[in-house]
């Protein structure tokens, strides 16, 4: 019976690995392989005493969305400016129709404001000023909408650096 155990054990052991060895190397396929979408910062409260200094974002594109009208979840379409930054075409339920020059970050409906990725940026202690300018919170977003914030970004385009 003990052998059981152990075997039982070392399997789910093993498929807690593999989903997580699978959800990194997606996620690292993503930072690579993914395009750069800006999407422009709203206002927000950004720290929080409980859980250390960190920005909470909130998103241009997610505004003026009939929030009762669309899906509890989705895809936002955006097309990219000159400088990559998103603008919304629409909201649709499915991955198509998307065209050549449109691109698809997936979203949740949260019946108050649509989530479509980190809703949050942690950085460290003591760096609140310097994340203050951020304009823009960059994220890396592939063919089937999902995406991954990979930092804020200023009025000029350009990454705020986490090092001092």
């Amino acid at each position: 019976m003990k052998n059981y155990k152990k075997i039982i054990i070392l399997a789910n052991l093993l498929v807690v690995l593999v989903f997580f060895t699978n959800s990194i190397m997606k996620k690292e396929e993503l930072l690579s392989e993914g395009t750069l979408v800006l999407l422009e910062l709203a206002p927000v409260d950004p720290r929080s005493l409980m859980q250390g200094d960190y920005m909470r974002l909130r998103y241009k594109i997610s505004e003026k969305v009939n929030y009762d009208s669309i899906s509890k979840r989705g895809y936002c379409v955006v097309k990219l400016d000159s400088n990559k930054i998103a603008n919304r075409v629409r909201i649709q339920d499915d991955q198509l129709p998307v065209y050549d020059d449109e691109y698809l970050i997936e979203y949740t409906n949260g019946n108050w404001s649509i989530n479509i990725g980190a809703e949050s940026y942690f950085f460290q202690e003591g760096d609140a000023q310097k994340y203050e300018v951020a304009k823009y919170g960059g994220i890396k977003v592939d063919k089937k909408g999902n995406s991954l914030l990979i930092g804020l970004y200023d009025e000029n385009f350009k990454l705020i650096n986490h090092k001092r």
